[in-house]
């Protein structure tokens, strides 16, 4: 039996295959690294359970999450989008998922990739964490502030500190696996 970080359901294969393939790895492809922002965002308030029981919606809503499709969305896509029952169909948060994918664009035209700006933040490489529990993990962190701070001068939304956080941990700028856990030592 693999002993897994304590917020992973043991009766829950779904959330068991997102912890043990992809929570924490470290990703360097934009389009993924669009995909890991526009989620963390929708699960703003929410459970992240409800947003991957709704990934698979969300990738064939958001035409599998490309930036350069997803900034062209216009009104009468986005008012398709809120009447989609099989995504979260909050009015800001949609809109805020275009506005983002325009400021990605941005972002991507000024230093050549999307992840070259993002992972400068922690040097190109993963900061590990040590943590023995789940409740020695912070929601946020002085660099979750920084780079949340970057992103909204750069017109980003829905992007506080703690959805950083969540971002940073889903995409592998930080190994928050606890210790006990047998993917520490593996991403």
């Amino acid at each position: 039996m693999l002993k897994r970080c304590a917020w992973v359901p043991s009766n829950d294969v779904l959330y068991q295959q997102y912890h043990d393939r992809e929570w924490g790895v470290p990703v360097y492809e934009d389009r993924l690294i669009f995909e890991f922002l526009c989620l963390e965002a929708f699960q703003a308030g929410l459970s992240w359970r409800i947003v991957l029981y709704k990934r698979e919606n969300f990738r064939r809503a958001f035409e599998n999450f490309d930036p350069q499709v997803v900034a062209r969305f216009n009104e009468t896509k986005i008012q398709e989008l809120l009447k989609n029952a099989g995504i979260i169909r909050n009015r800001l948060k949609v809109r805020a998922a275009v506005n983002n994918a325009q400021k990605f664009l941005e972002v991507q035209r000024e230093f050549g990739r999307f992840s070259d700006y993002i992972w400068r933040f922690t040097g190109g490489r993963p900061l590990v964490n040590h943590w023995k529990s789940t409740e020695d993990i912070p929601t946020s962190t002085e660099l979750s502030d920084a780079i949340s701070i970057d992103l909204k001068r750069r017109g980003f939304k829905f992007m506080g500190t703690t959805v950083v956080y969540a971002h940073m941990q889903a995409a592998g700028m930080v190994n928050d696996h606890t210790t006990d856990c047998f993917r520490h030592g593996e991403v």
